[in-house]
């Protein structure tokens, strides 16, 4: 079966940097367009990133836009999430998702329910 795995979490400074990764098996990764999702306590869960199966394309919120940065290698199934600039509100589970349908736009990407699969997460808490 397909699984994601995320790793890279944990506490960072107001300011500083995190970089996440997730690494995929039981698909063709170069099939899959990737995502990243937050979802902090009492919140519904928040598109971040998303980038196309080539690395071709890649989307950002206007909520990380300029501070992270999605990118990924098919040789090792993996996708990562550079974060710079952290901020207290970036304090949330970090999920990544695979999309195996061949279609791939902002508006689509955004939507957690294109997604096929799912990680299990990992925590980012930012402290100030």
């Amino acid at each position: 079966q397909v699984q994601l795995v995320e790793s890279g979490g944990g506490l960072a400074q107001a300011g500083g940097s995190l970089t996440l990764s997730c690494i995929v098996s039981g698909h063709t990764f170069s099939d899959l367009a990737m995502g990243w999702f937050r979802q902090a306590p009492g919140k519904e869960r928040e598109w971040i990133a998303a980038i196309s199966r080539m690395a071709v394309t890649t989307y950002y919120s206007d909520a990380v836009k300029g501070r992270f940065t999605m990118s990924r290698n098919n040789l090792n199934n993996t996708v990562w999430l550079q974060m710079n600039s952290l901020k207290p509100e970036d304090t949330a589970v970090y999920y990544c998702a695979a999309d195996a349908d061949l279609y791939f736009s902002s508006y689509k990407q955004s939507n957690p329910r294109t997604y096929d699969y799912w990680g299990q997460g990992t925590q980012v808490t930012v402290s100030s």
